[in-house]
């Protein structure tokens, strides 16, 4: 690994053709025989700096069509913190499911499971029947695993009965010093980001450009009203500036003042600080209060001048879905991708039947979506939101950190990068938009 890495820093890339395969790496990991450590507790108790672990791990055997990638970078996602705490499932269950499909996904069945679902860095090798890519290109990755040997995925993959979100659902994810991926989840990388920060937006990006952009989400057009939950989040900080980029108006919902400044920083005006402001959706676990859904919908109507959201964008789930489908003006969507408070959302019917709304199931981004989305990093229309950079030793506390919501924006993962800072082409462009790629260093 280490003649990898001094090949990468020389920009000797061309000589990684010629060097060995390690048969072993460093990877994150949870272990099969730790699943049931956490039982009995609750879920904010769950501590992911006891289940992930830094190990040695086999080079897994390079098939058709697959990539191995030398990892100069990782990024948390909130998948990582589900991994780590083994809920709503034990991954393992994903792992033994996908090695039973086929002969060259057995290799994904093992009793550890190596995480993560973003990187940036070198591919080392390329398998049978890929063209497109060659040892030493510098490379991203989206987290979309896809056979593409069923109909229905050649209009839509994420249609794909065979669809998987690599670092998740199935082995050897990108919080490690190399990740095997489909040569299909390859992407260039942006020239004017550092290794840190171009692996930092794969996974969030991507979701966020399907959901609120693309025709299979929202299709966002110019003028529309967006409501956005934890606007200044991993999620939501993409959120917020594909809606300025589309010519949107986001409504920005954080939770303190510094995640409110870290939205007017990226250009929006209209916020709600919900901790100010003192909602409570919820009178009790079982009960909501929908005195509180229209004082949140009189607040939004206070800031735009009596519109009602055109979209709602969601992702909190249980805590604020009720609040969502409320506060959707008549005929509005609401657009989710996730549930990061909770699975089971309880919201009153009749004013998403009696006012035409309708809600829409989000899940990730095909590779048009993700490739477009990356598209506008690389050109520096969308920044990356990383906030503060941890060593692969330390990716459990940076798990636990957003597992507590401690963090803004995006929490990276030095892999085989030493340093911060590193792998950075295009000087110019990086000068022209580095007060928006740094503005969430440090929060």
């Amino acid at each position: 690994m280490d003649d990898i890495r001094n090949a990468i820093l020389n920009d000797d890339l061309a000589a990684l053709a010629e060097l060995p395969v390690p048969e072993h790496y460093r990877g994150v990991a949870v272990l099969a025989d730790e699943v049931g450590m956490f039982e009995g507790l609750a879920s904010k108790d769950k501590d992911p700096r006891k289940s992930l672990h830094v190990q040695d791990t086999p080079t897994p055997e390079l098939g058709p069509g697959e990539a191995l990638v030398a990892v100069m970078a990782s990024a948390i996602n909130y998948n990582t913190v589900w991994t780590s705490i083994f809920e709503p499932v034990s991954t393992f269950d994903f792992l033994k499911r996908y090695g039973r499909s086929s002969e060259l996904a057995r290799k994904h069945d093992q009793p550890y499971h190596v995480v993560g679902s973003d990187l940036a860095g070198v591919v080392l090798r390329v398998g049978a029947g890929v063209t497109r890519w060659k040892a030493g290109d510098e490379v991203v990755a989206h987290c979309l695993s896809v056979e593409l040997e069923d109909p229905q995925g050649h209009d839509d993959t994420m249609m794909d009965p065979q669809q998987r979100i690599w670092g998740f659902e199935t082995n050897f994810g990108g919080l490690a010093e190399l990740a095997l991926v489909k040569s299909n989840q390859l992407m260039p990388k942006p020239a004017h980001l550092s290794w840190e920060e171009a692996a930092s937006p794969g996974l969030v990006n991507s979701t966020a450009y399907r959901q609120l952009v693309s025709h299979n989400g929202a299709a966002m057009k110019q003028g529309d009203v967006v409501l956005i939950w934890g606007a200044s989040g991993g999620l939501g900080g993409y959120a917020t500036q594909f809606a300025l980029n589309g010519g949107a108006i986001p409504v920005c919902v954080v939770s303190s003042p510094e995640k409110a400044d870290l939205c007017r920083r990226m250009g929006a005006e209209l916020i709600i600080d919900r901790t100010a402001e003192d909602y409570h959706f919820w009178s009790d676990e079982q009960t909501q209060d929908p005195r509180e859904w229209k004082r949140f919908g009189a607040k939004i109507r206070e800031l735009t001048g009596g519109d009602d959201p055109d979209i709602v964008f969601e992702h909190p789930g249980r805590e604020t879905f009720g609040a969502s489908v409320y506060v959707a003006r008549r005929g509005g969507t609401i657009v989710t991708c996730a549930a990061t408070s909770g699975f089971m959302h309880e919201y009153d019917n009749r004013y998403l039947w009696m006012n035409l709304k309708r809600i829409i199931g989000s899940h990730f981004a095909n590779y048009r979506e993700s490739w477009e989305a990356n598209r506008l990093i690389a050109k520096g229309a969308i920044h990356p939101t990383v906030s503060r950079v941890y060593t692969l030793e330390e990716t459990g506390q940076a798990t636990y950190d957003v597992h507590r919501n401690l963090h803004q924006g995006k929490v990276a993962v030095l892999c085989l990068a030493p340093q911060e800072g590193l792998g950075v082409r295009d000087e110019h462009l990086r000068a022209e938009h580095l007060d928006q790629i740094n503005r969430f260093r440090g929060r």
